[in-house]
């Protein structure tokens, strides 16, 4: 119930990237609040993918996932606002959304494999 490499290694790399990006806003723009919730949201999709990989069962690697696609989402809330209050320029926005984008078609796209995996075993 691995998940694959590449969501594994983006995952952790996004999650840099927040850590990163939180850096910034508290050293250079004294923002704390926002800061704090984008990392929390930021960097919890690559835990839940290291949970993933110890799911007890296809329905438990599912869950974790979905759990990490909803923290993608809320993640790009919170880039979006960063974007329109602006605490970050469009070109910064745009690097991290995309990535974002990319982490939450992974996670769909093995949520839905997984999903399909399950029914052909019953």
């Amino acid at each position: 119930m691995t998940p694959s490499g590449p969501m594994r290694e983006k995952s952790l790399l996004f999650a840099v990237r927040i850590v990163n990006l939180c850096r910034y806003l508290t050293e250079e723009k004294a923002e704390y609040i926002l800061s704090k919730q984008v990392l929390r949201s930021g960097t919890n999709p690559g835990a839940m993918v290291r949970e993933a990989e110890n799911a007890e069962s296809g329905s438990d690697f599912i869950h974790k996932l979905s759990i990490a696609q909803k923290e993608i989402a809320e993640t790009q809330y919170w880039l979006e606002l960063l974007f329109k209050s602006q605490y970050i320029k469009e070109n910064e926005f745009n690097s991290l959304y995309d990535d974002s984008m990319v982490l939450l078609k992974l996670f769909r796209s093995a949520i839905l494999t997984r999903k399909k995996n399950l029914r052909n075993k019953e």
